[in-house]
């Protein structure tokens, strides 16, 4: 099991003090190589649900273990180093680093943690997303298409056993976007991760091997 979910609660504070709960009792079993299309409408938790499981923040109660790890009981230091060590989380907006080179932005989360031959493994990253004559170019010499690669490249780049997406697509035209998705999913197959891909997109929904869909804080 890679991914075990029970019980999970999430609740926030409103400016009045009153209590909004935003996740409610969700239970959900994930086994290595799924991937798992989170859908719903806005408002559902979605995100918050990522958030959750990126170690971002912290769920009110219930149990989420992520390869046997109550994720909820790492300190703040020792969630960081867990998540440098085996999640990949694609954004939708891409957040590179203006200043740096598409291969330095790449290595960025291996050089921050010390790791060995970043700068090969980088290129490795950059390779496999097909993006091997663009190692040199700045964010804003970068298609939208390409800022994105670039964006899933570093997100691989530590070879993490779980990949977050968070509506990887959703800044893209149709075109670019199929591109996108097909070399998401492509990774996913031929390096055997599991993803959790949270989504408007039915077609990207039908890629996966499961949809669920939340309503209301709680899976239908």
């Amino acid at each position: 099991m890679v991914l075990e979910i029970k019980n999970l609660v999430k609740t926030f504070k409103q400016a009045d003090l009153s209590k909004i709960e935003v996740l409610k009792n969700l239970n959900l079993a994930v086994q290595k190589r799924d991937t798992v299309a989170v859908v719903g409408q806005s408002g559902s938790g979605k995100s918050t649900l990522l958030s959750l499981l990126a170690g971002l923040d912290r769920q009110t109660s219930g149990s989420l273990k992520l390869h046997g790890k109550e994720l909820g009981e790492l300190s703040e230091i020792e969630m960081t180093q867990f998540r440098a060590e085996n999640i990949g989380i694609i954004f939708q907006q891409f957040y590179l680093m203006p200043h740096l080179t598409s291969l330095e932005n790449v290595s960025l989360p291996l050089e921050m943690f010390g790791y060995k031959e970043s700068q090969e493994r980088a290129l490795e990253a950059m390779d496999q997303v097909g993006l091997m004559d663009r190692v040199k170019h700045f964010p804003h010499q970068l298609s939208g298409g390409e800022s994105q690669r670039v964006a899933i490249a570093r997100a691989i780049v530590i070879r993490p056993s779980i990949l977050l997406a968070d509506e990887p697509t959703g800044n893209l035209d149709n075109a670019t976007g199929f591109q996108v998705a097909d070399l998401i999913f492509n990774l996913v197959q031929t390096t055997g991760m599991t993803m959790i891909m949270v989504t408007h997109n039915k077609d990207l929904a039908n890629k996966c091997s499961r949809q669920m869909t939340l309503k209301n804080g709680t899976f239908e």
